[in-house]
């Protein structure tokens, strides 16, 4: 299993200090930062550790901001959820800083403790077995360290090991075990020791023990162990981080992956060693396992779930699209376009097509289709279907892409989105189209050329004739800026039609990202096939008038920048009901 790789010496520092809100070490600290640690006392240990005469005061952020990774010096201590601490702990020589997860255990030397608690939690182990979810799992740990524990006042009992439990094996205890009695049993601690102990247990009985504080922190993208060594992480601020969380030996991380597989109800073993499933919280999980088919040894990535997605706006203010753009895809989709979100892994395909899907008329019914649950839409007529894997081997109880794009079709939604194409439902997916479904879907590649080349081949073999039923290609990529890595839509594409003498497509570019300045381009101003030929024939506008389109366009995007800067309009589900309402009111 896992250990803390701490970034600083800890040899020799005192466990567990009872310094608390009388520590001398609150005077130097922002004021902020000792109100929050005049709250939380583990927080004041940690500190105690930290080598302040050599990396300065941490500076305390109750939020982060994007313009925090332009800090120079990245000491920062922020709050996560179920009241635990990050600290972004600077790294004077290597390429990545340290992202110390702070919990109230950390700094207390419990083993002799939890050694003893483990035993009594045997009393309780039919009682833990009968709880049938994990918050009354963890209501019945919590009542067995109630009995088990007695917080006393003053410095602690157990600071150096020593245990004074006062256990006469000579009785009756709980279900008959040989004690005297209950009072006997008690374990003293300090109101300190006890919640350290609490937490630790029922992080690791109920929760997702070590890296559980990782998917508690809602900055964190990705986590990433490649090994035996340190996890790594993608930090939506901070960008690349490493972790304090390390693995000693290739026999830690097999066993960690092995718990974790019987965790999620997902299993690795020898025959089956690759597992992807996702998490309680909708993280998406990949388990690779054994050296076998990976020479570094077992390896796990979780791709953290936002429980609200981002919004389109919030793309904005990131710099990902433009308020013209936005308004280019509102009336695609509005119309019920066909349209790929195409980029490389990672480029926040997901991201994007999760956010426009609240431009998507309000009455739409919608079904999407996923191996693993990412789409999220605001929409109430949703029907969200999942494939269902029995294996790595083929058998009659898979329900795979293809059956269910197939189900979709006679459930008559006015819009299919699938999660991913990349096999044989991209066929029924351009079948739907030519039915006149309109279907979205993300895809793997990096231009429209390389988009059309994997489309004709294996295994999609989608005939050239009917790839022009896609009508909008947005394509997404991972850029470098002056300020660091960032998701930038580079171009949104019109595919006009296929020329069967030439063998080749007309296409045209509606937008492209210039990276000279960090801006966006419209070379499809007065130029747009989709906007002049299709969207203005489908609002009615009659021929000779098309044109008028674009200054409904401008009208359009001047309407979000109202609504974003004016009215500060972000969250993802108020941004859709104000344009639900928008439309039933026939402003937009």
């Amino acid at each position: 299993m896992p250990e803390i790789l701490w970034p600083f010496e800890t040899e020799g520092l005192e466990v567990g200090c009872e310094h608390g809100s009388s520590c001398s070490l609150g005077k130097v600290l922002p004021a902020r930062l000792k109100e929050v640690c005049d709250e939380n006392e583990f927080l004041y240990d940690y500190l105690h550790w930290v080598p302040m005469n050599e990396i300065g005061v941490p500076g305390y952020y109750p939020k982060l901001t994007r313009s925090m990774r332009d800090l120079d010096d990245k000491n920062i201590i922020y709050p996560i959820k179920d009241g635990l601490f990050v600290h972004i702990y600077p790294n004077p020589v290597g390429a990545r800083d340290y992202y110390v997860a702070i919990e109230p255990h950390m700094t207390h030397n419990l083993d002799h403790l939890l050694e003893k608690i483990e035993v009594r939690l045997i009393d309780w182990s039919e009682e833990i077995g009968d709880a049938e979810t994990n918050e009354e799992k963890g209501e019945v740990i919590s009542r067995a360290l109630d009995e088990i524990l007695v917080v006393i006042s003053g410095p602690s009992p157990n600071r150096n090991g020593n245990i004074d439990e006062n256990v006469n094996l000579n009785g009756n205890g709980r279900n008959g075990r040989s004690r005297t009695s209950e009072a006997e049993l008690k374990i003293n601690v300090t109101q300190r020791e006890y919640e350290a102990i609490k937490y630790l247990i029922l992080r690791d009985k109920v929760g997702f023990g070590p890296i559980a504080p990782l998917l508690l922190d809602p900055y964190i993208e990705d986590i990433s162990c490649s090994g035996k060594g340190p996890i790594f992480l993608e930090h939506k601020i901070f960008e690349s981080v490493q972790s304090t969380i390390s693995f000693p030996t290739e026999d830690d991380v097999d066993d960690f992956v092995i718990w974790m597989g019987e965790w999620i109800k997902r299993p690795v073993t020898v025959r089956n060693p690759i597992v992807d499933s996702v998490l309680p919280d909708g993280s998406r999980i990949n388990i690779v396992y054994g050296t076998d088919i990976s020479k570094r040894g077992s390896n796990f990535t979780i791709r953290k779930f936002n429980e609200t997605p981002l919004s389109v706006f919030e793309l904005i203010e990131f710099n990902t699209m433009d308020y013209m753009m936005a308004a280019y895809l509102s009336f695609v989709l509005e119309e019920d376009l066909n349209m790929f979100v195409v980029g490389a892994t990672a480029s926040g395909k997901t991201t994007t097509l999760n956010a426009i899907t609240t431009f998507m008329l309000p009455n739409s019914k919608i079904v999407t289709i996923e191996d693993t649950p990412e789409l999220q839409v605001p929409h109430p007529n949703w029907i969200r279907e999942m494939t269902r894997g029995s294996g790595r081997e083929k058998t009659g109880s898979e329900v795979d892409m293809f059956d269910l794009l197939k189900a979709a079709l006679r459930q008559r939604p006015n819009r299919i989105i699938v999660g991913e194409i990349r096999g044989e439902e991209g066929a029924i997916a351009f079948q739907a189209m030519q039915t006149g479904h309109g279907v979205m879907s993300t895809f793997h590649a990096a231009s429209v050329e390389k988009l059309i080349q994997r489309l004709n081949g294996e295994p999609i073999n989608i005939p050239k004739a009917y790839i022009d039923n896609l009508q909008v290609v947005l394509i997404q990529s991972a850029v470098k800026t002056p300020t660091g890595s960032a998701r930038r839509v580079t171009s949104i594409s019109e595919i006009v039609g296929y020329d069967s003498l030439s063998q080749s497509f007309s296409v045209i570019e509606a937008f492209r990202w210039n990276p000279a300045n960090d801006t966006f381009e419209f070379p499809g101003f007065m130029n747009s096939y989709i906007l002049e030929e299709v969207i203005a024939q489908k609002k009615g506008i009659p021929p000779h008038k098309r044109r008028v389109i674009y200054t409904d366009l401008k009208r359009r995007a001047k309407i979000f920048e109202r609504l974003h800067l004016g009215r500060k309009v972000k969250n993802f589900h108020e941004v859709f009901e104000i344009l639900a309402e928008a439309h039933r009111q026939n402003l937009l």
